[in-house]
Parts: C-alpha cells; sequence; structure tokens
C-alpha cells in the first residue's frame, strides 16, 4: 500500500512503521507522545499550530487504518493513537482530563486482552465471538464515526454475553437457533433485527478473513413487526411546526435547521455539518449538498447518504429568498454551535409549538419519515425517494447505481414539488 510522505511520517512518529514492533513497544511510544502532549507548554501560535498538527495526524492514521495491511497490535495502537491526538486537542481547549486518564491507562502493565490478541487464531484453540468482534472492532477503530463505533461495541458485548464461550470454528445452526431464542426474550423487534444483523456482520467478516470457515446466522431476522418506534409526523403537525418557525427572526439558526428537516428529511447529523458552500445552485435549483468532507471533519453514515437535495420554494410557507439571505450572511459552517447545543435545543423548538414531552416516539428524526409518507401519497418512484433520503436500495444493481450514478436535481426537484403540493395552503 502506497501511501503519502505525510502519512508515513505519521505512521514513523508512532513507531507504526515498524512491523516488528511489540504492542508494549507501541504503547510505550504512544505514552511518550501523550504525556508531551500533556506537559507542553503554549502561546496562542503555538497553540493553533498544533491543533492543526494534531488534526492532521487524526486524518492520517484514520487514511492509513481504513486501506492498509496492520498486525493486531498495530491496529490496535493505531487506535490508541487516534484517541491521544483528540485528547490532545481537548488539552489544548483547556480540557486535560482525556489525556491524563490515557496516559494512566497507557501505564498499566496489563497484557493485550484475549479479544485482541493473535494468540486466539491458533487451530488448537477455540474462537468465541468476544475473539472475533474484538478483532472486528479493532480492524474498524479510525474508519468509522465514533457514534457508529460505539454502537457496534454494545451490540458485540450483547452477543458476546449470550454466546458466552461457543466455538465458533465449531458452531451448529441449533447454536445459531439457540442465540436467536436468547435475543428476543425481553427486546423489540428492531433490537432483536439489530443485533441479528451485527452478528450476520461480523460472522461474515470472519469468514472472509478466514477466521472461520462457515457459519448458519442467515434467515434468523423478524420479518414482520420489526418497524421503528419513531411515528412520522402528521401533514397537520408538520404544519404547526412550519407555522411556528415561519414566525421566528430571520436570523433564528432554530428557523432554518427545522425548515431544512421539514423540506429535505435530512438527518440532524447531516444539516449540523452544512457549510455555506453546501447551499448551490445546480441547472437553476437551489440544491443542499449533503457531502463527506473528512478533512473538514464532515462524516456520514453511509455512502448512499452523498446526494444534493432540491429546495422547494413556498411549502410550507418556506421563503427561499430569505434563507439564502441568511446563508449569504454566514462564514463557513451554517450552525456553528457545539453539537450538544444544537441537537438537543432543535429538539425542543420541533416539540414545543406541538405540547410534546421529551423522550416521547416523535423528534427531530420524525421528520424523515414524514417527508418519506408525503412522496409515498405523490407515488413517487422509490428511486426517487432513495435519492432524497440517501437511503439503500437494498438490492445490489440499484445500489451500486446510487453509488455511481445520481439522478438529475431536475428530476428531484419536480417529485418534491408534487409531493408538496398535496399539503394544504
Amino acid at each position: 500500500m502506497q501511501y503519502s510522505k505525510d502519512i508515513l511520517k505519521t505512521l514513523a512518529v508512532f513507531h507504526l512503521d515498524r512491523p516488528e514492533a511489540s504492542w508494549e513497544d507501541l504503547k510505550e511510544r504512544i505514552k511518550d507522545i501523550a504525556e508531551e502532549a500533556l506537559t507542553m507548554g503554549h502561546n496562542e501560535g503555538t497553540r493553533s499550530l498544533y491543533m492543526e498538527v494534531y488534526d492532521e495526524m487524526s486524518n492520517h492514521l484514520a487514511e492509513a487504518a481504513s486501506t492498509g495491511r496492520f498486525n493486531v497490535g498495530q491496529q490496535r495502537a493505531m487506535s490508541m493513537a487516534g484517541k491521544v491526538l483528540r485528547a490532545a486537542q481537548d488539552r489544548l481547549e483547556g480540557r486535560p482530563e482525556g489525556l491524563v486518564g490515557l496516559i494512566e491507562d497507557l501505564s498499566c502493565s496489563t497484557p493485550v486482552p484475549p479479544s485482541l490478541s493473535l494468540s486466539v487464531l491458533r487451530t488448537d484453540e477455540p474462537i468465541t465471538f468476544e475473539t472475533l468482534s474484538g478483532l472486528f472492532i479493532a480492524e474498524r477503530e479510525g474508519n468509522v464515526a465514533a457514534t457508529t463505533l460505539k454502537a457496534i461495541g454494545f451490540n458485540c458485548r450483547t452477543l458476546s454475553a449470550l454466546l458466552g464461550d461457543l466455538d465458533l470454528r465449531t458452531h451448529t445452526r441449533a447454536d445459531m437457533i439457540a442465540l436467536k431464542e436468547k435475543v428476543v426474550q425481553g427486546r423489540k423487534p428492531l433490537t432483536i433485527n439489530k443485533l441479528l444483523g451485527q452478528l450476520t456482520t461480523v460472522m461474515d467478516w470472519a469468514k472472509n478473513n478466514g477466521h472461520i470457515e462457515r457459519s448458519f446466522d442467515k434467515g434468523l431476522k423478524i420479518e414482520r413487526g420489526a418497524e421503528s418506534t419513531r411515528k412520522p409526523m402528521s401533514r397537520e403537525q408538520v404544519a404547526i411546526i412550519m407555522a411556528h418557525v415561519n414566525s421566528l427572526p430571520v436570523d433564528n439558526w432554530k428557523r432554518w435547521a427545522l425548515s431544512l428537516g421539514v423540506l429535505t428529511g435530512a438527518r440532524i447529523g447531516e444539516i449540523y455539518q452544512l457549510t455555506k458552500e453546501d447551499v448551490k445552485q445546480v441547472g437553476g435549483i437551489t440544491v443542499i449538498d449533503i457531502n463527506k468532507d473528512e478533512h473538514g471533519g464532515k462524516t456520514l453514515k453511509n455512502d448512499f447518504s452523498v446526494r444534493q437535495v432540491p429546495l422547494v420554494d413556498g411549502a410550507y410557507g418556506f421563503s427561499l429568498e430569505t434563507f439564502l439571505e441568511w446563508v449569504e450572511g454566514s462564514q463557513g459552517r451554517l450552525f456553528t454551535q457545539k453539537k450538544h447545543y444544537f441537537d438537543k435545543p432543535l429538539n425542543d423548538a420541533l416539540r414545543e409549538p406541538l405540547g410534546l414531552k421529551s423522550g416521547g416516539d416523535q423528534s427531530f428524526h420524525s421528520l424523515r419519515h414524514s417527508i418519506s409518507g408525503l412522496m409515498k401519497a405523490s407515488v413517487t418512484p422509490d428511486a426517487i425517494m432513495q435519492a432524497v433520503t440517501g437511503h439503500s436500495a437494498g438490492n445490489i444493481t440499484n445500489d451500486l447505481y446510487a453509488r455511481t450514478q445520481r439522478l438529475p436535481v431536475e428530476v428531484v426537484h419536480e417529485a418534491l414539488v408534487k409531493a408538496f403540493s398535496l399539503v394544504k395552503k
């Protein structure tokens, strides 16, 4: 695997260019870097410089982890190095506790956990799900969003507890049926299918990487009754929300964030990441360009999430002209507050005009279901609905097309105009 000189330099800093290095050696090197980052003095100039340096190094490690071949010790070290770099940035913002905790962890002389040790893959020892999932997660650290990795870890820990010491080299279909019987106890269909889907993902990865020869996990999911517990907003509810939103001051960020949620069905994280440059004209139609820009800190759920969604002027009273004036007055990111001060206030603002309480089955994400329902009611083809919501088609042919082609913006815009025409004026 060929890397740029900058990536190679970053790997060398952490001794990740040395495949013969043991975990203990790598750990000591990472610890030295962490201690230096914690104790180094800064002025305003060097503080800004090091913030950029840490950010670039984090990107280099993520790129290497996602494309390179590294042994388990190197992958573990790469994950820890990424945590140290993020904690070093926190320290520059006045939060040193992350680095302090990591240094304490690195100072411990605990051996490599069995789930991450190459020795567990010896042919004379059993392979448990804990082992496989540990290797699976180690390979993905630095390659997926932190929230996604956290969800994967939770699902894998649940499955590991249920499967216990079962040797997956010699497991049978009966073992998988027995697992399903445990999984369904006390859980909703949606949660059951998420766990069983995680099982299949890890088992397929294990087969593809030669850790096991076969798996018997297919066909376990519940086909009926697995719908999401999130309920869509009715057209009347959305109309109430937008009537309230349109009455807010034109410089109120909640007005525009909620409007974009209603008009595009975009995820709350996708809207939060939008920049001034992401609002653009394509063929004379205004769109929001939902894209991945890892250097700019943007992340998306998957490749299908990359899309351009047209904005329909007048839908639910939305003023495109006023919105564009607000965008023009922005610099860089449209929403500049910390993530926590974006998500919760926005959900609160959504519920306020409806008199809803927090913790119910309707939230900002319900707007995605609402626009999907509106498009279904207007008999919108599935391909256009997927182009708007950024969903997978669920089959190889359409998904491959979606990754390489885009429907014309004019076609998507026309479909949305038709859908919003169902809304009472």
